[in-house]
């Protein structure tokens, strides 16, 4: 198993970080490697919002779908990721968003996964891994488009 984390100091209130990334039909626009995103399921769930979320990345020639379960907690302040399906044994994610109580603050991004196949593993798996980082930061610089006023 992988697992991987950061965590990031940001010029922008947790509140927009958390909306950012709770957009996720807006990853292709901005994370690399996601070519796709469909939202195929929206709910609720003991006041906290949940999405069944197709998301087509590719690698070179390589181009996997997986499905996730994401559960969006506002008041929490939390984005928890459960795989459903696709070319991963194991796949878990948690954002976790912290105000410093100004415009500022701290963004917590943790993972961990296994690929279904050695073949694949060995195939993508240093570049996913890599990607993980380019992951994060993209949100920051996003972030940084989005809301320059606080930047």
């Amino acid at each position: 198993m992988v697992a991987f984390s950061a965590e990031r100091r940001v010029r922008h209130a947790a509140e927009q970080m958390f909306d950012l990334v709770a957009d996720c039909e807006a990853y292709p626009e901005f994370v690399p490697h996601c070519q796709k995103l469909v939202v195929t399921g929206r709910d609720r769930a003991d006041g906290k919002e949940v999405l069944i979320a197709d998301m087509t990345v590719t690698y070179g020639p390589a181009s996997e779908t997986f499905t996730t379960r994401d559960v969006l907690d506002r008041e929490g302040m939390t984005i928890d990721v459960a795989y459903l399906n696709g070319p991963f044994r194991h796949f878990e994610g948690r954002w976790r968003f912290e105000s410093d109580g100004s415009d500022a603050s701290l963004v917590r991004f943790a993972i961990d996964y296994e690929f279904r196949s050695r073949v694949l593993a060995g195939l993508i798996g240093p570049v996913v891994k890599h990607s993980f980082h380019q992951f994060v930061d993209a949100f920051v610089a996003r972030a940084d488009k989005l809301y320059p006023s606080s930047a």
